[in-house]
């Protein structure tokens, strides 16, 4: 289960100086409460900027969605560039179940799921799940020393303009940053995180994506 936004309260600062005045500074509160609501639920990928310092990261409803079987939407072939300046395509990883995880370095969520992430990518190497990321909006070296910083050994596509996520939009759009994809060995999508993800609940989709027939 996702975490709940870090959504930050902002709260105007006024003095209690007649009913005129605190009519108008409840006015301001419910406009700014508002305003920091939308920023909360609505925008997208595009909305989920450097410029946001990671606090609008989640577009709708968030949560965890589960897709059916053979009825599950099929990820698209994308090819994109590492971090590293490596060529790399998805379907590199056909015949094994892969986690893309879509993140930045500068996204405060992203940081918080970064060591669960790298535990569980060590936990499912010998099972030969891959995990893959897609850097969003960021700068080379900065997404770098967060791989560093949190020892994410696995690679990551490079995404400053988010073309690799918009690629998504016609099966199981990224909803925000982070979002995290569970694909199959056929190549379809089984499951989306839209936020922070948590160790036990990823855990659990990537056994269940496991089990599946090949």
């Amino acid at each position: 289960m996702s975490r709940p936004s870090r959504c930050p309260r902002r709260y105007p600062h006024h003095a209690a100086i007649g009913s005129s005045a605190r009519r108008g500074a409840a006015a301001v509160l419910v406009a700014a409460a508002s305003l920091t609501l939308a920023a909360c639920a609505g925008g997208g990928i595009a909305q989920s900027t450097p410029a946001s310092n990671g606090q609008s990261f989640v577009s709708g409803d968030g949560g965890t969605t589960v897709f059916g079987g053979s009825g599950a939407p099929q990820a698209p072939p994308i090819t994109g560039t590492t971090l590293g300046g490596a060529k790399l395509s998805l379907s590199r990883f056909r015949g094994h179940v892969l986690v893309l995880n879509f993140w930045g370095s500068w996204c405060t969520p992203c940081r918080a799921e970064a060591p669960e992430l790298a535990a569980l990518a060590r936990a499912f190497s010998p099972s030969g799940v891959a995990f893959l990321g897609v850097d969003i909006r960021d700068t080379p070296a900065s997404a770098e020393a967060f791989q560093r910083n949190f020892k994410i050994t696995y690679p990551s596509l490079n995404d400053p303009g988010g073309q690799i996520a918009l690629d998504f939009h016609s099966t199981v759009p990224p909803a925000g940053i982070p979002t995290t994809l569970v694909i199959s060995r056929s190549g379809r999508i089984a499951a989306r995180i839209i936020g922070e993800v948590s160790y036990s609940g990823l855990h659990g989709l990537i056994s269940k994506t496991l089990a599946q027939p090949s």
